[in-house]
């Protein structure tokens, strides 16, 4: 039963993916932000990781130092019960794109894309990975 007490919040957990995701989106690592705080790269870790709760001022400072709103640290958080409340939108197409993002493959990809500015090329790109993807099999539905 101690064992539980030891989990963190899932509030806390999805909090510290959003923070771990918009850093590695921005290039940054866990000493850089830490740097930026006044804190350790441990602290940032635990943060990540939902083990050690983000303060309110706290959590203002980090907004700021990775160009964010703090809203976005909460987005499709889970609510009581484990239900996800994300408004309107597709809530499992919010987290497979957070998920694609959190891989370096998904962070690579993603900044050399933007870089594409002709949009007709950037159609040819989705259209190969679209090729890509039935050749292996893993269509979307």
């Amino acid at each position: 039963m101690a064992e539980a007490a030891k989990k963190p919040n899932p509030i806390d957990t999805h909090v510290g993916s959003r923070v771990r995701l918009r850093r590695t989106m921005m290039g940054m690592s866990q000493e850089k932000l830490g740097e930026a705080l006044g804190i350790t790269f441990q602290q940032i870790q635990k943060y990540e990781k939902g083990t050690n709760r983000i303060g309110a001022s706290r959590m203002q400072q980090i907004s700021a130092a990775l160009k964010v709103p703090v809203s976005f640290f909460f987005e499709d958080a889970p609510v009581e019960g484990g239900i996800t409340v994300s408004g309107m939108s597709d809530a499992g197409a919010t987290t497979y794109v957070a998920d694609f993002l959190s891989t370096p493959e998904g962070i690579q990809l993603n900044r050399a894309f933007v870089r594409i500015t002709n949009p007709a090329v950037r159609r040819k790109v989705v259209d190969l990975v679209k090729t890509l993807a039935e050749e292996t099999g893993e269509t979307e539905k």
